[in-house]
């Protein structure tokens, strides 16, 4: 198993590269092409010129809900308009206007307001149906996200709020694609784990996460192997594996080689 490659910054406490994870086929992952994270508001002024200048970022996406960019805000690297931001929210709110979002909490699915039921919260299915409902509600955010990795010069950083949820799924996906064991792709959205407790505490004073976060013992929120396990297992038993889900989704073969390629070493 590869020891994952933590990029420590001031600003967030789970950005990974997942280069150097092996292929089944003796390749590996280059590194510099698919970083993954919490949300980036908080990027300080050097983490910025590191990102940019070091690291090469060229493109990020942003899967966090509209409500939550307009509550938490797009962070330095978007204001600044230094690369490409591409917005695909996994969260059927895109229609929102920004301006009216006032009431924007209302519609947060973790929201006590929100009316929905709370999650089980020992269920470790709860979140492998929750990561499959992103692949079923929002395929198109999902295949969008990987034609922005798969046409990427740089680097492109994918990631959400705590960097493990819908960063795990897209990624997951992504590695998948890319010829990575079902095993690897899972210890490396297990990683997020060792981090755990740094990005709930980061995520407690926020307001889109706070008051949800408060309810719920740390456990809930710990990834855990079975939940991507499920994931993988599903795409192989109802769509032939990741890739044949790209195809269901109007990827052409060309196009599922240029991701695959654009990732490899």
């Amino acid at each position: 198993m590869t020891t994952p490659h933590w990029i420590d910054l001031d600003g967030v406490v789970n950005m990974r590269d997942v280069g150097g994870l092996p292929t089944t086929d003796g390749g590996r992952i280059a590194p510099g092409r698919l970083l993954r994270s919490d949300n980036l508001q908080d990027l300080s002024d050097a983490d910025v010129e590191r990102l940019v200048g070091e690291l090469g970022v060229s493109d990020i996406v942003d899967l966090r809900s509209t409500v939550e960019v307009h509550l938490e805000g797009p962070g330095p690297l978007r204001t600044r308009e230094l690369v490409p931001h591409h917005h695909h929210s996994l969260v059927a709110d895109d229609a929102i206007d920004a301006d009216a979002a006032a009431a924007a909490a209302l519609v947060l699915p973790w929201s006590k307001r929100s009316g929905r039921p709370k999650p089980p919260r020992r269920d470790d299915d709860y979140w492998a149906s929750h990561y499959l409902g992103y692949l079923v509600d929002r395929p198109d955010s999902v295949s969008a996200a990987l034609h922005v990795i798969a046409r990427s010069t740089g680097a492109t950083v994918v990631h959400c709020a705590a960097g493990k949820d819908r960063t795990g799924t897209v990624v997951g996906l992504t590695l998948s694609v890319a010829g990575v064991a079902d095993e690897d792709v899972v210890a490396d959205y297990v990683a997020s784990a060792e981090r755990i407790e740094q990005i709930v505490a980061r995520l407690l004073p926020r307001p889109a996460y706070g008051e949800a976060l408060r309810d719920q013992p740390l456990a809930h929120h710990t990834p855990r192997a079975e939940t991507m396990e499920r994931i993988l297992t599903v795409l192989a038993q109802r769509h032939g594996g990741a890739a044949g889900w790209l195809g269901e989704q109007g990827w052409s073969q060309a196009e599922v080689d240029a991701l695959r390629a654009r990732l490899r070493a």
